[in-house]
């Protein structure tokens, strides 16, 4: 694997003969990502919440729930946003820049996506001690229609025809997928795996998947003939959160990479991307900070993601960038 030079400064502080590591967030690219157009979409005012990443000295995890999407015309952008002590979906214009508007009126939203028509969101809320899936509308009200009750539901995505909601259930120490019949109410469970993404046109899904060392990989399910798939894995690395380009042919996806600077090995998250079949596995950035949630924008020239670069304090917001393969 060919090496990177990353030109960031890694500063240690040292608390009880223990190392804890700060990075520069302030940079908006480094080198390594040149020729690639960074732009930011919401500010400090929007709140925007980051996924929490916990390091740990040779071990990195961090959540994979979407809680970023783009509506199908491609005009406004969903986030999470935290304010008044609750967790909500708000959209912001991506033509005008404005304020952003709240979508739903809840307490602690954990992830959503856009319908394929637009007409619907479908999200998790954590409440007590269960995970519940709810669909409301994409731009008016904000009554709910409950479609889990009493588990550990959550990364709900629309399937491309809008018969089913797919979603990832956590039971015990096990993560599998499951769909829900929006006509039936009928819940099926498929196979061990989280974070789907459905595949057009085949009765398939992408998946993240722990293998038996602990890192998880990408996987493609053929639900209907029984086909599993490894799409990415690595020896070093762990994959989460595919997304299928709008074209059907690249998965974008989030990885675990490592900084060396000196002595020290930072561990950060990047975004990455590859063909339906695995080939042309392509890492898009390398900062230091986070980049996490990456969805792609209408017609999969622009990718949207959640990061603190660009903000000296390491305040997260929405990022686009342009993505050019």
């Amino acid at each position: 694997m060919k090496k990177h030079f990353i030109f960031i400064t890694i500063s240690l502080l040292f608390v009880n003969g223990l190392s804890a590591q700060q990075v520069d967030y302030s940079v908006v690219s480094v080198p390594e990502e040149s020729g690639i157009e960074f732009t930011p979409i919401t500010t400090v005012s929007d709140y925007v919440c980051m996924p929490l990443v916990k390091r740990g000295s040779t071990s990195i995890n961090w959540l994979s729930n979407r809680i970023l999407d783009i509506s199908t015309d491609g005009k406004h952008i969903a986030y999470l946003s935290q304010r008044n002590n609750a967790t909500n979906i708000f959209i912001k214009d991506l033509e005008k820049q404005g304020s952003s508007t709240q979508r739903t009126n809840r307490i602690a939203v954990l992830d959503f996506s856009y319908s394929p028509d637009g007409k619907h969101i479908c999200f998790s809320e954590q409440r007590g001690n269960t995970n519940q899936i709810f669909q409301t509308d994409a731009t008016n009200g904000y009554v709910c229609r409950q479609i889990t009750n009493g588990n550990n539901d959550y990364s709900p995505i629309y399937s491309s025809d809008m018969q089913h909601i797919f979603f990832a259930r956590q039971e015990a120490k096990s993560v599998s997928v499951w769909s829900y019949n929006i006509q039936n109410n009928f819940l099926s469970n498929y196979t061990t795996g989280m974070n789907p993404c459905p595949v057009y046109g085949e009765s398939a899904f992408l998946c993240s998947r722990s293998n038996a060392e602990g890192r998880n990989e990408i996987w493609k399910i053929n639900y209907q003939t029984g086909v599993e798939e490894c799409i990415v894995s690595d020896s070093e690395r762990s994959f989460t959160t595919p997304s299928l380009s709008p074209s059907g042919e690249w998965i974008l996806f989030v990885g675990s990479s490592k900084i060396s600077a000196g002595n020290v090995n930072f561990l950060n998250t990047d975004i990455f991307v590859c063909r339906l079949d695995g080939t042309q596995f392509t890492q898009l950035t390398y900062h230091a900070a986070d980049d996490l949630s990456p969805t792609w924008g209408k017609g999969g020239e622009y990718i949207y993601f959640v990061s603190q670069r660009g903000s000296a304090v390491g305040a997260a917001n929405v990022w686009k960038m342009s993505f050019n393969h």
